[in-house]
């Protein structure tokens, strides 16, 4: 049995429309192929990529402050190790 919807699924545009280097949206992390379909989508579709957009959006994030970390510990070893002349 299928459920009904009763509000409909609002894209997760936020205006910024800009490619990373993987082809994924930088504002919504949706795929180009999901920013073209959006409207043909059926309801558990556009859920799917809203979901998927999740676990795009966290992974990014994740990395960046891994990167940021490992940065910050890098800078600390710099400045614990004596300067050589």
């Amino acid at each position: 049995m299928q459920q009904l919807e009763f509000f409909e699924i609002p894209s997760p545009c936020i205006g910024v429309c800009q490619a990373n280097n993987k082809g994924y949206c930088k504002g919504c992390f949706r795929s180009r192929d999901e920013r073209l379909y959006w409207l043909k989508l059926t309801a558990a579709d556009k859920r799917q990529v809203v979901s998927l957009c999740q676990q795009r959006k966290a992974r990014i994030l994740n990395a960046k402050e891994e990167e940021t970390l490992q940065a910050a510990n890098s800078k600390e070893v710099e400045l614990l190790q004596p300067a050589l002349f």
